[in-house]
């Protein structure tokens, strides 16, 4: 009889272990599943969009990752679900580096916006460059504006933003071509003549500072 029952007690041990494992595979599967639904779901998001919220979504895909890796736990013949984490991890990571990328080119462009604001202000940053706004009776507010505020900066300009204002420089002279046309009178040419001036050798010096440092920079 004894023996009778302890056959039983382990049958029926070996059946709720059993039933137990099956139940952390299926947990498990779940969550493998769900980590992988998720990165496929984040890596349709457009990368701009992705970018602004990039912070919530590294939080996110940590504990995805996180709760599909520790559910496998000690099962057993866990190899494929590990290769699905693997390969969701792999491509989360591939992912990563496209927003990077695209957080380092909106981080770029919001220097250059700045940077163009503070030289010919708000209103004129997203201009094609003609500055068809310009006109024979604000350019010289124009030139005075610019001028000034590159001389106010000059010490916190790197190189790139030197190139930037150069070609802000060189449009706003191709426009004062056609505005000299319109009746530009010779006071405010003569104006402009001495602020270009103060310009030119300015923009020299501090361009070539502002490279050296970079190159210096470097080396360290």
């Amino acid at each position: 009889m004894k023996t009778i029952k302890f056959t039983i007690a382990s049958c029926v041990l070996g059946l709720l272990l059993t039933s137990c494992n099956d139940g952390k595979r299926q947990i498990a599967t779940e969550n493998v599943e769900d980590y992988s639904t998720y990165v496929d779901s984040i890596s349709n998001l457009d990368p701009a969009n992705a970018s602004t919220n990039w912070e919530k979504i590294e939080k996110e895909h940590t504990t995805y990752r996180f709760t599909a890796s520790e559910s496998l736990g000690e099962l057993k013949e866990t190899e494929s679900l590990k290769n699905d984490i693997d390969e969701s991890i792999s491509q989360f990571e591939s992912y990563k580096k496209d927003i990077m990328l695209e957080r380092d080119y909106q981080n770029k462009l919001a220097l250059e916006n700045n940077l163009k604001a503070s030289l010919i202000g708000n209103d004129h940053i997203n201009d094609d460059m003609k500055f068809e706004w310009i006109n024979k009776d604000n350019i010289l507010s124009v030139y005075q504006n610019f001028v000034d505020t590159a001389q106010e900066n000059r010490d916190s300009y790197s190189r790139e933003d030197w190139d930037e204002i150069k070609l802000l420089y060189e449009a706003i002279d191709t426009r004062k071509n056609t505005v000299e046309n319109e009746g530009l009178t010779s006071s405010d040419n003569n104006k402009i003549a001495g602020l270009k001036l103060r310009f030119a050798p300015m923009y020299t010096f501090n361009r070539m500072g502002a490279k050296s440092e970079e190159n210096a920079k470097a080396k360290q």
